[in-house]
């Protein structure tokens, strides 16, 4: 009898055993399902984020924390923020720089046309001091030599100016332009001093494949381009 019990109790622990078991690798199944869609998310954002790159804006932490330097889409926020990102146009092809809209930075935040990428952003002065702060557009990376024939606006409180890289024949800027490059890696440089507390600049960034440009042939097709904006505080008083 006494065999028998144990015989009986040594069941009911391997049963435990083979449920533990069982819930254990459910478990693990299912963890290991959550990585891979973990994985495979980032992946995808990397891949179009490569793919079909992006613009975005950014300003320094510490002076968005000790100065109050913050951005926003519209001129009234209520958080400050150091990071924006325009939406991407999967596929742009050229355009003329003549067929934009007129009010094309009279909308804020992401505004895009088909062939065309536009962005309008807020840099605010939060804080309680008169500071300065310089800005510069980089490009962090192109394929395809993509950037012969790419033309971006920038508009700073209303006022326009268009950059575009030097002609490929050495012979300077091209003639739809005011502005060259900065240099190969820099589209542009500004700098703003006298910037009093609650003040507000208005940025606005339009991006687009100039079709007039003698660089806009077909070996450009599936070139990329991402480029960031960057402010930074240089004096407070």
């Amino acid at each position: 009898m006494a065999d028998k019990t144990v015989n009986v109790l040594e069941l009911r622990r391997k049963s435990k055993e083979v449920k533990r078991y069982v819930v254990l690798t459910r478990i693990l199944g299912l963890l290991v399902i959550i990585l891979v869609a973990i994985i495979a998310i980032a992946y995808a954002i990397s891949y179009f984020y490569d793919k079909f790159g992006s613009f975005t804006v950014k300003v320094n932490k510490y002076d968005m924390m000790r100065q109050g330097l913050t951005l926003s889409e519209t001129p009234e926020y209520d958080k400050t923020i150091s990071v924006l990102n325009a939406n991407i146009v999967y596929d742009m092809t050229n355009i003329s720089g003549a067929d934009l809209p007129a009010n094309i930075d009279m909308i804020n935040g992401s505004h895009n046309g088909e062939s065309y990428i536009a962005y309008t952003f807020y840099l605010i002065n939060a804080g309680s001091d008169t500071i300065s702060y310089d800005g510069e557009m980089n490009i962090e990376n192109v394929t395809k030599n993509v950037d012969d024939a790419i033309r971006i606006a920038v508009y700073v409180n209303g006022e326009k100016t268009v950059y575009g890289k030097t002609k490929s024949d050495g012979t300077g800027m091209e003639s739809d332009c005011d502005k060259e490059f900065f240099s190969a890696t820099t589209v542009m440089k500004t700098l703003r001093e006298g910037f009093e507390p609650k003040a507000k600049d208005k940025y606005t960034v339009v991006i687009w494949l100039e079709g007039n440009d003698p660089d806009c042939i077909d070996d450009l097709i599936g070139g990329t381009l991402k480029l960031s904006m960057d402010f930074k505080i240089t004096e407070s008083t």
